[in-house]
């Protein structure tokens, strides 16, 4: 599959000064470890893709289904050494038709929102190798706006729920900063959500938080994944 340098030089280029902004990020906030970053490749094309693990991004993530699955189904054609590697985040609203099958596609599921996906996504990760990763999806919205996520308060049954479920593993939590509130003040009620969850979860010490616009805001509360897009692979082109 064949990458135009150009691109791949925008690539580079984009994603050196992501990486700067991390470590500037974590130096501020006295931390050692840098968090992970998951380059968010949705509505761009699979060449793109292999640019980026070629470049060395470890971790890739998508939000829709129906994309996700033509990628896959590239790679298999073209790059089959790239299906294990870069691992596969889910990243966007998961709907209940089509979650086993993004359980099937990906590493790791990051929006895990409700008790429903639980069985189905547990389909999926009962016919792997090893357990399907999952993340649960808070909701910091005040007042909801049916965004996605749980609701703090219904946070704990549904990590029950997935416990309980034997092809799943919990690996911790995942927010979105919400559109009309400063990304500090919306972390800052994550981080102590997520501190009161560590208290029966310590294990599962993930936390996805922070974009392009509000990466060095979710650094400081102690985010381990930082999902970025517009920031790498420039604005993104209308849906297909």
């Amino acid at each position: 599959m064949a990458v135009d340098e150009a691109r791949r030089a925008e690539l580079a280029a984009g994603l050196e000064q992501v990486r700067q902004r991390i470590a500037a990020a974590t130096r501020e906030a006295g931390r050692v470890d840098e968090p992970t970053l998951v380059v968010v490749t949705k509505f761009f094309p699979v060449s793109d893709l292999v640019a980026l693990a070629e470049l060395g991004v470890t971790d890739v993530g998508e939000s829709r289904e129906q994309e996700l699955h033509e990628k896959v189904d590239a790679l298999r054609e073209a790059r089959p050494d790239l299906l294990g590697t870069p691992t596969r985040h889910f990243i966007g609203q998961l709907q209940s038709k089509k979650a086993k099958r993004v359980g099937s596609l990906v590493d790791v599921v990051q929006s895990l929102d409700r008790p429903k996906l639980v069985p189905l996504l547990d389909a999926a990760g009962s016919e792997r190798d090893t357990p399907l990763d999952v993340l649960l999806q808070v909701d910091l919205e005040e007042e909801s706006r049916g965004r996605g996520g749980v609701s703090p308060a219904d946070l704990p049954s549904l990590a029950e729920a997935a416990e309980q479920a034997t092809g799943l593993r919990l690996r911790g939590l995942m927010a979105v900063a919400p559109r009309d509130e400063e990304p500090e003040r919306a972390f800052a009620r994550l981080a102590d959500i997520r501190e009161n969850f560590l208290t029966n979860h310590p294990e599962a010490r993930v936390l996805s938080a922070g974009m392009s616009g509000d990466l060095e805001a979710a650094v400081k509360i102690g985010a381990t994944h930082l999902r970025v897009g517009s920031a790498i692979l420039g604005s993104r082109p209308a849906a297909r």
